[in-house]
């Protein structure tokens, strides 16, 4: 794809996003509202409309080469994610529940489950690619020098002829097999070709061959119908094309891939070294003259300030933004009009840093709110910055004439309008300062002439300095140790651990399409969760610093259901450092209370430092527990309150957070697992979608099973064991060995069920827990509560009363009611009757509406003609008493059957 391409796909991106920034501001502009039914629909719609232009534009980012593009392109993706993220969690405060499905919504955006998917961008790791390798030689030499790590065997090198004699001793024995293979061969002919009396010479050579061509052709038919068959396959799709057709494809887009990468590098460094240059040329050619303009208008401005109000004004500080709001001088305006989104949102934390922090509390804590309470959309940190990018697309970018740079480098012009005003910027803090001391003498002078005293403002600056640094900080315990000793220190004692490469679409499992429920997500359900929780926010500074803070997740699942597999592959797109701080990791660690907070300590400070970072706790219903086995002897309590300090001592900037995983969270308290943890996820036992989805995608990476080997017969007979059990399974079955036999003998249903029945399934008392502690978490809780309440609602908007045609036909009075259903037809149609009495009698002031529901081509047509035949007897006689027609006669029993 070329340059051309990206940009056109850029400005479509862009046209989406201006439409949607102008939807999504009606949005936060509505009232509080008490039908969630309605407001959810509009916050699904902007939902999965942000996430599909976040796509979009972490494709565009990932491969367009021009730098100053790239910078806004960057803004824009993590603002655009950082509002998906916002928008999920109004939806968890909609729903109650932590997943989400609309299918309105999703008809009407023509959307597939394949693109509901939010995609991780690939600068997490891609950008940090030479820091995290390395970090990663850093701890294999730690590792290495304590002995933790096997070093790689290093073979020596063979001289050229000792290489020579081995091909030789190999050569010289594949020559006497292939030799002894042809005598024996040979000997066989032989003794077939010895002449059988009984046989007619005459014909043997043609039946010979008549056999030999009847052989052939019908191989030769049958490996053509094959293949037309199976290309006919490939085409409608019920195939998946061969690995090895499509890898040249692939191949050839990679390497282009890698090719833009390299331009991207640069292109970026060439942009960066133009930054100096520009800047200092500005500073040596312009600086004197900027300098000089600057400190005259300021001093023309205390002259016309002092002549108007005959006093000296007072200057204000750097932070209060010092001349620049004195004076209006158009090079300021300018400078101050391309104020970047960090600048701006700077300068918000500084003047309103107190109320960003408490809007974001209500936004973790809503779970919590009133039922009746009505729900009004969380004001977002996002929306005003894409406004912002998008009018700096529109002032520099729309309409741009490019024709002069075909290979998309950088733009001197934009260059020198940029440095121009960070040297102005930079030079007005200089001038600003001598200004304020200028100021002071005047102000000394004046205050001399007339005999008065010198302001004090100094002391009450002071004092104003003076409540500021009250605030208490944590005591550092190393102050004179390195981050690489202390690093070191936390990998020999096995704190910091080394994981395995794993990437997240490797947690295989498609979104759920059908019986969705907050009790029963699909894997690729937990794997989107996963990502807008743990990876987006640990990825992106940006979105951590202003989106919505989840600092501690705890995922439960039965064993096998992938739980520390998530973890890792949360570290792996992030590129964090793992902490394992789990009970059997730490035991014998640290020891003693002073041991204790030091590793607290090292903790806290060095995932700082080496942010982002992931704590991980395995078996965290345990220091909760309120017994601990006699047989365990980690002593999992030991952290039991150090946890939501931990947690409580993570800051809403910093990208950590701690994650646990459990296995039976039911045997934890509750309420002190709460304070710990923020958010809960439960991992279920897979369905006969998911369970087929994954033999399907695990079994496709084995080039000798065949194509159409039924998975939906494992996924049936697997029903109940976990997806990690189904990897086991395959890793047991096929092995080295099997795999280079899968071609001769093919793979058999009944080796993989010998393997799975060796392996414990998830049983129904154990999901029921599963099931029930949920139940127990904050939102389960409140989701329960919610579903209390509506049916509430419906019994005492409607009521209903299910009874049978014996028991409800005589005696009663139901006036209250003026709606029947009959559902049974009787054979006895005054029985019937009697029913409809019940309602339609003396008291009935409601119009009274009765159905009757017939099934075609079944008994219950028969059962309506002989009512009809006995309304037709009971009409010719006078009285209904003794009639025929108050029994069932052979006869009618014989036409209700068709007989």
């Amino acid at each position: 794809m070329s340059n051309r391409t990206f940009n056109l796909l850029w400005t479509g991106a862009q046209k989406d996003l201006e439409k949607l920034a102008v939807n999504d501001f009606e949005y936060q502009a509505i009232e509080a509202q008490h039908d969630r039914g309605e407001i959810q629909g509009q916050v699904f719609e902007l939902y999965l409309r942000y996430l599909v232009i976040s796509n979009r534009l972490e494709e565009i980012y990932d491969q367009i080469v021009q730098p100053q593009k790239r910078i806004l392109i960057r803004k824009l993706l993590d603002n655009c994610l950082g509002r998906v993220l916002e928008l999920k969690h109004d939806l968890v405060v909609i729903d109650m529940t932590e997943f989400s499905y609309n299918d309105t919504v999703v008809e009407k955006l023509s959307l597939t489950p394949l693109s509901m998917e939010i995609n991780v961008p690939r600068y997490f790791r891609r950008e940090r690619e030479e820091q995290l390798n390395e970090r990663k030689k850093f701890m294999d030499d730690i590792l290495k020098k304590i002995g933790a790590l096997d070093e790689e065997v290093v073979e020596e090198e063979l001289s050229e002829l000792e290489a020579i004699r081995i091909i030789q001793t190999h050569e010289r024995a594949r020559q006497g097999r292939l030799r002894a293979q042809f005598m024996k061969e040979l000997k066989i002919l032989k003794e077939k070709g010895k002449p059988d009396s009984s046989r007619d010479k005459s014909t043997t050579g043609l039946n010979a061959a008549m056999k030999i061509q009847k052989t052939w052709r019908g191989y030769a038919t049958r490996r053509q119908t094959r293949r037309k068959k199976m290309e006919e396959m490939i085409l409608i799709g019920m195939v998946p094309p061969p690995v090895t057709s499509a890898r040249t494809a692939i191949d050839e887009l990679e390497d282009l891939k890698q090719f833009r990468y390299k331009q991207q590098k640069q292109f970026q460094d060439d942009y960066e070294r133009s930054l100096v240059r520009v800047k200092e040329e500005i500073s040596v050619k312009q600086g004197a003259a900027m300098t000089e303009d600057i400190a005259d208008e300021i001093r023309t401005w205390f002259k016309e300030y002092q002549k108007r109000t005959g006093r000296l004004p007072d200057f204000p500080s750097e932070e209060a933004g010092g001349s620049r709001h004195l004076l209006s001088r158009q090079g300021t305006e300018s400078e101050m009009s391309r104020s970047s989104v960090m600048s701006s949102r700077e300068s918000k934390l500084k003047g309103g840093g107190k109320e960003k922090l408490a809007q974001k509390k209500p936004g973790e804590l809503s779970l919590e709110e009133g039922l009746d309470k009505a729900f009004k959309p969380m004001q977002s940190s996002f929306l005003p910055e894409i406004k912002c990018g998008i009018e700096e697309y529109t002032d520099v970018w729309k309409g741009k004439d490019e024709s002069q740079n075909l290979r998309q480098t950088y733009y001197d012009d934009m260059i020198y309008e940029e440095k121009y005003a960070d040297v102005e910027a930079e030079l007005r803090r200089i001038v600003d300062e001598i200004m304020r001391q200028e100021l002071e003498l005047l102000q000394i002078a004046l205050e001399r002439d007339r005999g008065g005293k010198k302001l004090k403002k100094s002391s009450k600056k002071a004092r104003r300095s003076g409540k500021k640094g009250k605030k208490k900080k944590d005591k550092d315990l190393t102050p004179d140790r390195t981050t690489e000793s202390l690093f070191e220190e936390l990998v020999t004692n096995g704190i910091i651990k080394k994981y395995p490469e794993t990437p997240i679409k490797s947690y295989v499992g498609d979104l759920s399409y059908a019986a969705r429920s907050a009790l029963n997500p699909s894997p690729g359900d937990v794997r989107q969760l996963i990502k807008q929780y743990c990876i987006l926010p640990l990825g992106s500074e940006t979105i951590r610093n202003f989106g919505p803070c989840i600092k501690s997740l705890l995922i439960a699942g039965p064993k096998g259901s992938g739980k520390t597999s998530l973890v890792h592959a949360i570290c792996t797109e992030t590129g964090s450092v793992l902490f394992d701080i789990s009970p059997p990791n730490i035991v014998g660690k640290y020891p003693g209370k002073s041991g204790l907070i030091m590793l607290m300590h090292l903790i806290s400070k060095v995932s700082r430092l080496l942010q982002p970072s992931v704590i991980y706790f395995g078996d965290a219903e345990k220091p909760f527990m309120k017994k601990i086995p006699k047989t365990d002897r980690t002593d999992p309590k030991r952290l039991k309150k150090d946890l939501p300090k931990l947690v409580k001592n993570i800051q809403p900037e910093d990208r950590i957070m701690l994650i646990g995983t459990s296995d039976c969270p039911w045997e934890a308290d509750m309420k002190l697992m709460v304070q710990t943890y923020q958010r809960f996820i439960y991992i279920p036992r897979p369905d006969y979608g998911a369970l087929s989805f994954a033999w399907k995608e695990l079994l496709s990476h084995y080039s000798g099973v065949h194509r159409q080997f039924d998975t939906g017969a494992m996924a049936k007979i697997s029903d109940g064991y976990t997806i990690g059990s189904v990897v086991r399974c395959i890793r047991e079955v096929i092995t080295c060995k099997r795999m280079l036999q899968l071609r001769v003998h093919p793979l058999t249903h009944l080796e993989l069920i010998n393997a799975l029945s060796a392996l414990e399934p998830v049983y129904k008392e154990e999901e029921e827990a599963f099931l029930y502690w949920w139940c127990k978490t904050p939102l389960g809780r409140r989701r329960s509560k919610q579903l209390e309440k509506d049916h509430e609602a419906m019994m005492e908007m409607e009521n209903i009363m299910l009874l049978s045609l014996t028991a409800g036909g005589v005696g009663l009075n139901l006036v209250g009611a003026n709606h029947l259903f009959l559902l049974d037809p009787h054979w006895n149609p005054q029985l019937e009757a009697q029913a409809q009495d019940r309602i339609y009698r003396v008291g009935q002031t409601k119009p009274v509406h009765i159905w009757k529901f017939i099934c075609q081509e079944t008994v219950e047509q028969k059962i309506l003609a002989l009512q009809q035949h006995k309304l037709e007897i009971a009409d010719g006689v006078l009285t209904g008493t003794g009639n025929k027609g108050s029994k069932l006669t052979i006869d009618d029993l014989k036409s209700l059957f068709g007989l």
